[in-house]
């Protein structure tokens, strides 16, 4: 089967790899319906070591079950599925208190030990916990627009509605979003469907901005820094936002949303950090009174209830791809969105 390998910054290769097994009794084996590229594998594509062998990439799947171990009982073969980015139990206390992507018994894909999901096959651990069946969709007839929206429900949509979500987002509430990738896109949506009054999205881009406000954002920032701090600071009368929701992972986008945040308010940070330490003294939260929350996104957690929005026609995620490419075009959908030509990239293996 074909499969996404990474050997170092920069070298993205697809490859014919053997097919998947089980190795363990609660294992599934699924057939992938599309896959994407995400910004977080954007980061080892900055800086990964070279190696001689390859890393397998992808952590975003919709797939249809193809095989289940002997201890899988609650999925069957041809059913749709969504495979949240990381594989957990969902029985543990940790899972049970709603956050699965810290289950002990858990772990993440496009490991050593757990290969990606950029391919044409996956071998999902645990699959009865890290499977979600999607009722009644056929994936072989159902509208490309459906099949995308159920796409983001494996990781990005959900990221920007956790984000969301432990901001405690509430009617009324000015919240500011920064970043315009499509996990920014993402939280300016579920703060709009958490009832936000006023969004304001700091981003400069005008085609990824411009779906920020179909999504629901009231005001753009373009300006950053400083100047971006002192915009927002204008449209709010001086105050600030209530809720921050940071999907860049960047320091200068930290400093940008403790320059925002009101007294009293919080950061919400969705954007994987690439630095190890940020400041919490008196200039930046202490002396707002602010809180800071966010992490890895358990998705797991949401995915039911935003199953039947999507089918229910309340919310379209899928609108964050702008660009579609078989397995063999994974490479360039890297290049592209590294370059960023587009906004995020759906793979479709039959192409």
């Amino acid at each position: 089967m074909k499969a996404t390998l990474m050997f170092g910054a920069g070298d993205v290769r697809v490859q014919d790899v053997p097919e998947p097994t089980i190795l363990h009794p609660t294992d599934a084996i699924v057939r992938t319906v599309r896959t994407c590229v995400c910004g977080s594998d954007l980061h080892p594509y900055h800086s990964m070591e070279a190696q001689e062998h390859g890393q397998s990439m992808g952590h975003e799947s919709l797939a249809v079950v193809e095989e289940i171990g002997a201890e899988v009982t609650s999925l069957r073969r041809g059913q749709l599925v969504v495979a949240p980015f990381s594989f957990a139990d969902n029985t543990c206390p940790i899972c049970r208190d709603g956050f699965q992507t810290a289950c002990p018994h858990g772990g993440f894909y496009a490991t050593p030990e757990t290969n990606g999901l950029q391919a044409e096959f996956a071998r999902i651990p645990l699959a009865d916990g890290s499977l979600v069946p999607v009722p009644e969709v056929d994936a072989d007839t159902a509208d490309e627009s459906l099949l995308a929206s159920l796409l983001t429900l494996s990781d990005v949509y959900l990221t920007g509605y956790h984000a969301a979500y432990v901001a405690k987002v509430r009617p009324g509430q000015t919240v500011t979003v920064v970043g315009d990738g499509a996990v920014g896109l993402s939280a300016v949506l579920a703060a709009k469907q958490l009832g936000a009054e006023r969004i304001i999205l700091m981003g400069r881009h005008t085609a990824r901005t411009d779906l920020g406000r179909e999504f629901g954002a009231t005001d753009v920032v373009s300006s950053r820094g400083e100047e971006g701090v002192a915009e927002v600071l204008d449209l709010t009368g001086g105050l600030g936002s209530e809720v921050v929701l940071e999907a860049v992972g960047h320091m200068p986008a930290y400093e940008q949303s403790y320059g925002v945040v009101r007294p009293g308010g919080v950061i919400s940070r969705v954007g994987v950090p690439q630095y190890e330490e940020a400041p919490v003294g008196f200039g930046s939260l202490f002396g707002k009174n602010a809180r800071l929350a966010g992490g890895p996104a358990p998705v797991r957690a949401y995915q039911e209830e935003a199953i039947g929005q999507v089918l229910r026609g309340e919310i379209e995620p899928g609108k964050v791809f702008d660009r579609t490419v078989g397995l063999d075009g994974v490479p360039a959908g890297y290049a592209a969105m590294d370059a960023r030509e587009v906004l995020k990239v759906m793979v479709d293996p039959r192409l």
